[in-house]
């Protein structure tokens, strides 16, 4: 069986509320079809802001619309988080598997997003980003996926 992994990307905060949600649309029709082509699609996120929230629904509606059985939605944690640990039990209901990245768990906390994002870039075929500006840590996940060849869709962007 062929895994097929794509990494999740977007603003902590969207400014453009009404695209986002228009852009999260699409995001739930494109986990869909790759539902339905391929073997198994494992989608990693974060947590660290509205759209990881967001597009995590999106991914599980996807999910349960297709009911194939061969996707998972595995959370990459930067390190331990005090929210996991205390609600750990809730977490693994929600998320197929919560995982923390090694590396950057080793790392100062301030540039451990950084390298978590890197590591799930590195494990993906394709990166889903909704970018609206030029700047900040899901802009520079996509660039970094761009620069590896690796495949990139911003869902921001999609008409």
């Amino acid at each position: 069986m062929e895994i097929f992994t794509v990494s999740l990307f977007g603003h902590r905060k969207p400014e453009n509320l009404p695209e986002t949600g228009k852009a999260l649309e699409r995001l739930e029709q494109m986990a869909c079809e790759l539902i339905r082509q391929k073997d198994y699609v494992e989608f990693l996120i974060g947590r660290e802001g509205d759209f990881d929230i967001s597009a995590a629904s999106a991914i599980r509606k996807a999910m349960a619309k297709t009911d194939y059985g061969n996707a998972a939605l595995i959370l990459v944690l930067p390190y331990m988080k005090a929210g996991f640990r205390k609600n750990r039990e809730k977490y693994l209901n929600y998320y197929s598997d919560v995982m923390i990245c090694h590396d950057s768990a080793k790392a100062h906390h301030k540039s451990a997003i950084g390298i978590r994002n890197k590591y799930m870039v590195d494990r993906s075929d394709l990166v889903i980003c909704c970018i609206e500006h030029k700047k900040g840590g899901a802009y520079k996940a996509a660039e970094y996926a761009e620069g590896k060849g690796c495949a990139v869709t911003n869902i921001f962007e999609c008409e």
